[in-house]
């Protein structure tokens, strides 16, 4: 959505309001007990930490400030936060959630129905912005019932309710004292106040954030008092920093190069292991966009791919293959569904067979006299994905397709994945817990990823339909059937080339710590509260 210049001036002065707000005269940086903080990095500054917003503010640190009513655990239940339990009415439209007694937020401001109501309310004056979500649009009402009783009602069954209500934003708690004074967040906020484990202190913009402990934590409190995140922008750098003991962690997705990652994993008294696959690496075929809009060059495609050789160039095995766009440990995305295997043979019989000649003399493929070229995109500072751009690239170029690789910054290629500006574009999922309701659903809007791309193929309102199914079906066994529908065009249709499955890594000093590091079940989050320190 686009921002008016009153709107840019407002968020700047509220920005630069926020960084007065944390920028006390001595840094408290400065000073701290390693055997007593952790320090992180991260590649930009944590932002104001809005909790019912986006970029700037930083996922894993809006989640280390701010509570939700449930969260999910690591296996993938939902399990109790500031609701210590709740009722879903037979119906399924009607949620009635117990918050915990006696919760402060780090202000010392009660958290009660009435502050959970006031959250709900600007995230819902804000609708359209948070429309990504499902739930967003099932929102019917809302109200404090009782002191502790806050009550959801939806206008139509939505299978993934609690689900929505678990993830790092926007359906956190800001404390009452930290709204602005006319009640919208959408604008800013006073201060980043949460009922989280941690309070956010201090930023200082291209060096570093610093959170410390929230004592009025209601749950059970960090085992040490601070987190340091230094701002390193690239990988190597992240590397070389926590080689020379400058941070104490790298964990994360694409944190650092694997073949930095695989020099630790060699060296005595590192601890480098990456995690159960989080989400998928792909390539994205636009359906509509020549020459990709031919279904024989989409298919030629998914064949002469090599995945175990991307996969291996990317990471140095530390990654698996990928069959699926989206991995089949995900729920309900086990769908039966022959995996594309590498067969170029296949791949050129195809591309023969549409029409598409190797002229005498000519290394580029042509059809109707246009050549078999295709320009692919990707995000320029993630390492990773250039590596499995010119891997492709390669592997595309002996069988007569011209690829044309361009690494763009991120914001510019988010917009393409939007406009449908892209021929090859990089295709992330999103992983745990956002697969499949909160991902692929997505496609069905003209204002999200991929939808101007799959508005071509004759089954698109079939595969819209199959989602919007699923998502408010209350059967099971009809749920995994609306889903393999729509797995299944897209699929056949060949508009996703799964390339290997991502996974965490996490690399530390095995001495920092009391006990190993346990992953998350969210790519997007850091569990520091999780982790011990040696004392």
């Amino acid at each position: 959505m686009m921002q008016s210049i009153g709107q840019k001036c407002l968020l700047t002065l509220l920005m630069i309001g926020l960084l007065l707000f944390f920028a006390p005269c001595e840094s408290r940086a400065q000073d701290y007990d390693p055997a007593d903080t952790l320090v992180y990095s991260h590649s930009v500054n944590a932002g104001p930490l809005n909790p019912h917003m986006y970029a700037p503010n930083a996922i894993f640190a809006q989640n280390m400030v701010y509570d939700a009513l449930v969260v999910m655990s690591p296996d993938g239940k939902i399990i109790p936060s500031l609701a210590e339990s709740w009722e879903v009415s037979p119906d399924g439209l009607v949620y009635t959630f117990h918050l915990r007694k006696d919760v402060r937020f780090s202000d010392g401001t009660p958290l009660d129905a009435k502050a959970v109501a006031q959250n709900f309310k600007a995230i819902t004056d804000n609708k359209d912005r948070h429309m990504w979500l499902g739930l967003t649009g099932y929102i019917k009402s809302f109200e404090a019932a009782g002191p502790l009783e806050f009550k959801l009602v939806i206008s139509a069954p939505y299978y993934p309710t609690l689900n929505d209500l678990s993830l790092p934003r926007p359906f956190r708690m800001l404390s009452p004292a930290a709204f602005p004074d006319e009640g919208i967040t959408a604008g800013g906020i006073k201060a980043p106040i949460g009922s989280g484990p941690w309070k956010f202190v201090e930023t200082v913009m291209g060096e570093y954030d610093l959170f410390e402990r929230n004592d009025l934590y209601w749950g059970a409190k960090p085992d040490y008092s601070k987190v340091l995140v230094k701002t390193i922008v690239d990988p190597i750098s992240r590397g070389i920093a926590f080689e020379t003991g400058e941070i104490d962690l790298i964990y994360g997705l694409g944190q650092v190069n694997y073949d930095i990652f695989d020099r630790f994993s060699h060296v005595q008294g590192i601890t480098a292991k990456t995690s159960e696959p989080k989400g998928t690496s792909a390539i994205g075929l636009h359906a509509g966009r020549f020459p990709t809009d031919d279904l024989a060059v989409r298919q030629a495609i998914e064949y002469l791919t090599d995945r175990e050789e991307v996969a291996r160039g990317v990471s140095l095995g530390s990654l698996r293959p990928a069959g699926y766009y989206i991995s089949p440990n995900m729920p309900y995305s086990d769908a039966g569904l022959p995996p594309y295997v590498h067969d170029p043979a296949r791949a050129v019989s195809i591309l023969e067979d549409a029409g598409w000649a190797l002229p005498e003399g000519k290394s580029v493929r042509e059809k109707d006299g246009r050549q078999l070229s295709i320009d692919y995109y990707f995000v320029a500072s993630k390492a990773d994905e250039k590596a499995t751009a010119e891997i492709i690239q390669s592997q595309a170029r002996k069988y007569g397709i011209s690829i044309n690789i361009i690494g763009e910054e991120e914001d510019a290629w988010k917009n393409r994945l939007i406009t449908g500006e892209y021929g090859i574009i990089s295709a992330t999922t999103y992983g745990p817990p956002y697969e499949p309701h909160a991902f692929l659903p997505l496609m069905r809007f003209p204002d999200f990823s991929f939808h101007q791309s799959l508005v071509a193929l004759p089954e698109k309102a079939e595969f819209d339909q199959a989602l919007t199914d699923a998502l408010a079906s209350t059967d099971e066994v009809k749920r995994r059937e609306y889903y393999k529908k729509a797995l299944t065009i897209l699929h056949d249709e060949c508009v996703f080339v799964p390339l290997y499955y991502n996974a965490l890594m996490a690399v530390y000093r095995t001495g920092k710590f009391a006990a190993p590091l346990e992953f998350g079940n969210n790519q997007y989050i850091v569990p520091f509260e999780t982790f011990k320190l040696k004392k």
